[in-house]
């Protein structure tokens, strides 16, 4: 007879599973979004903004992967429930075995959504960036920095980024000062983003000559690309409006009305004029168009310095608050100090091998959220 109890079990346990993605991913207000980017994309004027037709083709890749995930887990229980009954009663083993590998299916798929939602965060689908800082040790550390260049590189390449150092600092000597490398590829911010912090080194260094070890950092900082269209949300009462009469040649309807608009931006200072339509309205239209775009700049502007602050904070204080690994070449072994990690394969993970590094700390991500959602 055939071990329906264990079938059974997984279906259930599948069952619950998926509940809890469908609360945690949201999956009612994705399923409303979906039907709304469809409908939209199926509208032939979409066409007409090629890369708003791109954005939306995007989402709606994005909410398919939950939405109809969710309903072939759904779906894929019913059935297999079927085929186990089926089987039962025709004691028809072909059927019961059928059942078990459309089991073990949907159980790979389930897993593959539960690593997926690690990747829920609002940018963790972006393309990134990712800087990497030599820190205190001089020609050893820009070495060391190098290393880490090259490691990094070779993860993305082995993983379908599309991979690029678009900014490299040589050494005074060897290595490199630093680097700025971009990813870009599906969920590149969402892989790489518990990559920030300093990367520790022991070694004899090769540049000793009297071999003596030394220990060097390289600070990592990685942060998710911007889409140009950074969302500012102006407040009226922060405008002066101002309307006055249009200058130059332009008509007569141009020269007898206050169609010309000026509005300042008082937190900022910044006065942009426009007085290029005989419309007010559309004057102030193009007025806030520029405005808003230069707001969005000191933003941008804002946001480097930022980014900028928090890399020199972590470049070469070795503070080991800060330290997030450590490569130890003379016993071959890389710990990760977020979850007290330690594995004997040093030379794979240099070659870029960093799954086994990786994946513990998003999987360890997942069981706290899980740990959450279990308690509520």
């Amino acid at each position: 007879m055939f071990e329906v109890n264990p079938v059974i079990n997984t279906i259930k346990e599948i069952r619950e599973r998926t509940n809890m993605l469908r609360t945690y991913l949201d999956y009612d207000v994705k399923a409303e979004k979906l039907v709304e980017v469809s409908r939209e994309l199926e509208a032939p004027e979409i066409w007409n903004d090629p890369d708003h037709a791109q954005a939306l083709g995007k989402e709606r890749s994005a909410l398919e992967a939950v939405v109809k995930t969710i309903q072939e887990l759904d779906e894929g229980c019913d059935d297999i429930e079927g085929l186990v009954e089926l089987a039962i009663e025709e004691e028809d083993e072909d059927t019961f075995n059928d059942a078990e590998a459309e089991l073990a299916d949907l159980t790979a798929k389930l897993e593959k959504l539960e690593f997926r939602r690690m990747f829920s965060g609002e940018q963790d689908a972006n393309n990134c960036y990712l800087d990497i800082q030599s820190g205190s040790g001089g020609t050893e550390a820009q070495d060391w920095a190098e290393m880490l260049m090259r490691m990094y590189l070779r993860w993305g390449e082995a993983h379908g980024f599309k991979t690029e150092a678009i900014e490299v600092t040589d050494g005074d000597v060897a290595g490199i000062k630093g680097c700025t490398i971009k990813y870009s590829g599906e969920y590149a911010f969402g892989w790489l983003r518990t990559e920030t912090g300093v990367h520790r080194l022991v070694r004899k260094s090769p540049f000793d000559s009297s071999g003596r070890r030394h220990t060097s950092f390289a600070s990592a900082f990685v942060y998710p690309a911007i889409d140009d269209n950074i969302e500012i949300d102006i407040n009226p009462a922060d405008l002066r409006v101002d309307t006055f009469r249009a200058s130059g040649a332009g008509g007569q309807h141009v020269n007898k009305t206050d169609s010309a608009i000026r509005i300042t931006h008082l937190p900022t200072g910044l006065v942009v004029e426009c007085q290029d339509e005989r419309s007010q309205h559309k004057n102030r239209a193009k007025a806030m168009s520029v405005l808003q775009a230069r707001l969005n700049q000191i933003e941008e502007e804002k946001r480097a310095a930022e980014e900028a602050s928090t890399r020199k904070s972590l470049v070469g204080s070795g503070d080991r608050s800060e330290r997030i690994r450590t490569y130890n070449f003379p016993q071959g072994r890389v710990t990760d100090h977020r979850i007290n990690l330690t594995i004997y394969r040093l030379d794979e993970v240099v070659e870029g091998d960093l799954k086994q590094l990786i994946d513990p700390i998003l999987q360890e991500h997942q069981a706290d959220l899980l740990a959450s959602l279990s308690d509520e």
